[in-house]
């Protein structure tokens, strides 16, 4: 058994991160990753549970399809939890195919860093075990070290979809001062025009 454990801080607030976490797939960091599927979703006592299908790609090198069988598409169960009173948001997930030969637990937690406001603290473990295959120890430390390389990815990915949403929230920004100024100006040009059309007529009657 391999366990591997990771922290990292976000310089964004929690609300931020955790929209961030839910749109992280699709990205260009870790293009491994090629579908998540919505298998339910409820709230319950406020907090939001969802259970998704993940479809990636693993890459096996030569030698592990040797030991697992042929490199294809794998699935994987998540579970999530957002619980936005109290500012925390947990993803837990574990391998459906090969998971007769290997396990691969991991667990995300997202929740606001204890010491530095407006920031988001990240922890992440994933627990990887191997059994009834050949050169186990070396394949866990395989697995274990391409999980350490997608957490860097995955990282850089919420930063990347982090920035995504700050552009989005501009543009609305902009969008919406830019419509609060054409009302603005419409009104004033409609209280002008109603102006105009209060004053009095002139006098028409003409002297014969």
């Amino acid at each position: 058994m391999k366990i591997w454990t990771s922290e990292h801080t976000f310089n964004h607030p929690w609300e931020t991160v955790a929209q961030a976490a839910w749109r992280k797939y699709p990205n260009p960091m870790n293009p491994a990753v090629v579908g998540i599927d919505v298998v339910d979703r409820k709230i319950a006592n406020g907090v939001l549970k969802t259970h998704r299908l993940i479809s990636t790609k693993w890459g096996l090198p030569s030698w592990a399809v040797t030991i697992l069988g042929t490199d294809k598409t794998c699935y994987a169960s998540e579970h999530s939890e957002v619980d936005p009173r109290h500012r925390i948001m947990t993803l837990r997930s574990r391998n459906l195919t090969f998971c007769n030969e290997i396990s691969i637990e991991e667990m995300l937690t997202y929740s606001p860093h204890p010491t530095k406001s407006e920031c988001t603290l990240l922890k992440q473990e994933a627990i990887v075990t191997i059994k009834g295959v050949p050169l186990s120890s070396y394949l866990e430390d395989f697995v274990a070290g391409t999980i350490s390389s997608n957490a860097g990815k995955g990282r850089q990915a919420m930063e990347w979809v982090i920035s995504k949403i700050n552009t989005e929230v501009q543009e609305l920004t902009n969008k919406t001062v830019k419509s609060m100024d054409e009302i603005t100006s419409a009104a004033k040009k409609g209280m002008g025009d109603f102006h105009l059309a209060s004053d009095p007529l002139p006098n028409l009657n003409f002297k014969k």
